[in-house]
């Protein structure tokens, strides 16, 4: 009898808390960085997002994850030569170590609902250092864009940073790195 009711009660559970819930696979990502010196030059580029998914309660965002696979990132500000410089530069241990870190990685952890989308709160893995971060995830139709600004000096991002070098002076990379994500889902 005992066996019964817990069966029941699992059912039950999984009835209220987990059948109308969906998940979806997100397709067709990409994040446009930019990252700027003290000065006023910048670089930008881009970089494929590998895997992911979102997860529905009916129109309500419960959850979601992706992954980017940092050996696709580019720079598209400059000509190929320097842009392969820069990329093979961004790849080093210096920047984002993708021998050892060829994934960076969100892991949704809060959804709540906004104007036009969701007020998103995730732990992002960049070089194995995990932080929670928060953005607005803006969704139309099947559409998902998402800007963001990270530290990178939270992931030991080191490069002519103010945060761990002094006196850089003009050489001086700041730690504000500019994201945006999109992607369909």
């Amino acid at each position: 009898m005992k066996k019964r009711n817990l069966i029941a009660v699992l059912a039950t559970l999984t009835l209220t808390f987990g059948l109308n819930a969906q998940t979806t696979a997100i397709s067709d990502g990409i994040i446009n960085w930019k990252g700027t010196e003290k000065t006023t030059s910048f670089h930008e580029g881009t970089i494929a997002i590998s895997s992911g998914k979102l997860t529905f309660d009916g129109a309500a965002l419960k959850g979601g994850s992706f992954s980017a696979d940092m050996n696709s990132i580019t720079c598209t500000d400059l000509s190929e030569k320097y842009a392969a410089r820069l990329v093979g530069h961004l790849k080093s241990d210096d920047f984002f170590g993708v021998a050892d870190h060829p994934e960076a990685t969100l892991v949704f952890t809060a959804a709540v609902p906004t104007e036009g989308g969701f007020k998103v709160t995730g732990d992002f893995t960049i070089r194995g250092i995990t932080h929670p971060e928060t953005f607005i995830l803006k969704l139309d139709g099947n559409k998902a864009t998402a800007d963001l600004e990270i530290d990178r000096s939270k992931y030991n991002v080191k490069f002519r940073s103010g945060s761990f070098f002094e006196n850089l002076g003009d050489k001086l990379i700041n730690d504000e790195l500019e994201l945006r994500v999109s992607f369909t889902y």
